[in-house]
């Protein structure tokens, strides 16, 4: 593969814990994922994403980060780690690693250090530690000024604080207060979890400790890193505080990637991927300028509805960022933040938005598979890279009936239990067998549904129509004919998305309600569902030679 593989890549992600599970304790690990390798191989994919595998306490899944340079005990060691990556390598199976670089776990030597240190200490300097918003001001002639903010310089005690609020009024993504006090009365920054304060990124030691980290892991021969939450490292809480918005990124995160890519460049055929959810696309771009990172995620594509002129929108705008600045773009379905397409698409709303899940909305299972089998098709034949999420090919829907009780995603608890959250994308994955835990290893830690015996991997490889090998075939296809390269539009009607790849390869995805005629070719290379003669049926896709 050549040095910029990542280019036209297309990428496997692992939710490790919901993979497979090699010791039988109900959590997938990483000798789940080592004895799954050969199918990720047959699956014809270039590289797996994994999800922070880190020591952590799973108060997010494993993006409370305690410690950025071993394994979480549960997932295995760093000796495991490091016999994944040279097995991978040794199936031409690159290895990319999450990094967490905007927040920490609370029980990390970190912040535990902090919060032993006290007020004003420099180990309190690494996060975002301040004091509240006092009940009322102290001076004379400002009585009544209840939005008061006091600056670290200003002389305020424990008391005050304790009769105040936090800071100001950011809010935390999960919800409820972006601050949390301590029993000495400062309040520190977290824009998600209270169990993942913030790191202060005008701190030099958080700067060159995140180096140290990169080193580390391409020392051990990792091909790519996913940086999470990306955009939103550089904060100033002591700015005028209601009115700014926290999670707006800001010009002084760039030359934190800056340093990044210096240190990525000197290890060749290596890149960095950013989680950068910005709906501003000129600002989006400055996160892929040649000294940054190299590739971004697609939100826009991954949120957009099933819609012909508002899919060649954003795909029309994705090139048109991508292009003059020499980014490849990325394609992405779906992961593990968000509802499975399966669902999604047999829904009346075919949107995704984080501030509404639509929990609970009707969905035709019928019609969602065949919508997530066109898209399929769709997003492989896009230029660039493509990432799969562990389950999409095997057509799993969104587990929407999880008992609350056993619901472990922060935002059920965070939202007052209104916002049922990510498990249901979580859900372990069905190996095979007719019952759960469909070969995946011990009890799940979270439940399967009782039906999911036909979507098993063993069922799937017996149906030459079955999802699973409709991905093994278009992979195998997008390996030789696709990937990195340009797009031609075709002209077949306002519902209906076609255009030709540089191979000669050509792309038709019917998005009416109505059959279409196909245009002239040589034959059917691939069809996401059935094709009578020369028409294309509603919402199926084909690939033309």
């Amino acid at each position: 593969m050549q040095e910029a593989w990542w280019r036209g890549a297309a990428i496997y992600q692992v939710y490790l814990r919901s993979f497979a599970d090699g010791n039988g304790d109900g959590l997938g690990d990483l000798a789940g994922l080592r004895g799954r390798l050969d199918y990720l191989s047959k699956l014809g994919i270039d590289a797996i994403w994994l999800n922070p595998w880190y020591p952590s306490p799973m108060s997010d899944g494993g993006y409370d980060v305690a410690d950025y340079r071993s394994i979480e005990p549960i997932f295995g060691t760093l000796a495991e780690a490091e016999k994944l990556i040279q097995e991978a390598h040794e199936r031409d199976i690159k290895i990319i690693i999450d990094v967490v670089p905007n927040h920490s776990s609370d029980q990390s030597a970190w912040f535990q250090e902090a919060l032993a240190a006290g007020p004003g200490s420099p180990a309190r300097e690494r996060f975002w530690f301040r004091p509240g918003r006092a009940a009322s001001r102290r001076a004379s002639g400002a009585a009544g000024e209840e939005r008061a903010v006091r600056g670290a310089s200003e002389e305020v005690s424990a008391t005050d604080n304790a009769k105040g609020g936090p800071p100001n009024d950011w809010q935390s993504i999960f919800g409820g207060p972006a601050w949390t006090q301590v029993p000495d009365g400062e309040w520190y920054l977290h824009l998600f979890a209270p169990e993942q304060p913030d790191f202060n990124w005008n701190s030099p030691a958080v700067r060159e400790e995140f180096l140290d980290v990169l080193r580390f892991w391409l020392d051990r021969g990792v091909d790519g890193v996913r940086i999470d939450s990306a955009a939103v490292l550089i904060k100033d809480p002591d700015a005028e505080p209601d009115g700014l918005d926290p999670y707006t990124d800001r010009d002084g995160v760039h030359e934190i990637y800056r340093e990044w890519r210096r240190v990525s460049d000197t290890y060749p055929g290596r890149f960095l991927i950013g989680e950068v959810w910005l709906p501003d696309q000129e600002r989006f771009a400055r996160y892929l300028r040649p000294d940054e990172l190299h590739t971004a995620f697609n939100f826009d594509f991954l949120s957009c509805p099933w819609d012909p002129a508002a899919l060649r929108r954003v795909i029309d705008d994705t090139l048109a960022t991508h292009m003059p600045i020499g980014a490849p773009p990325t394609w992405v379905l779906s992961n593990h933040d968000v509802t499975r397409p399966v669902t999604r698409y047999g829904r009346p709303d075919t949107s995704f938005d984080h501030g509404d899940r639509k929990h609970g909305m009707t969905s035709d299972r019928e019609l969602g598979v065949r919508r997530a089998r066109a898209a399929a098709l769709l997003a492989m034949a896009l230029p660039g890279g493509v990432y799969v999420y562990q389950g999409e090919e095997l057509g799993l829907p969104e587990v929407e009936d999880i008992p609350d009780a056993l619901l472990q995603d922060p935002i059920w608890a965070r939202s007052g239990h209104t916002d049922r959250g990510r498990d249901g994308c979580r859900v372990p994955l069905p190996w095979s067998g007719d019952a759960p835990p469909y070969g995946y290893g011990g009890e799940p830690w979270l439940p399967q549904p009782a039906d999911w015996g036909p979507l098993t991997v063993e069922a799937q490889e017996a149906d030459p129509s079955s999802m699973l090998n409709l991905y093994r075939t278009a992979l195998r296809i997008r390996r030789e004919s696709l990937g990195d390269g340009t797009l031609t539009w075709l002209p077949l009607g306002e519902e209906v998305l076609a255009f030709t790849r540089d191979s000669g390869l050509t792309c038709v995805v019917n998005l009416g309600r109505e059959p279409v005629r196909l245009p002239e070719h040589q034959r059917i290379r691939l069809a996401s569902g059935e094709v009578d003669g020369d028409l294309l049926p509603a919402d199926t896709a084909v690939w033309l030679l």
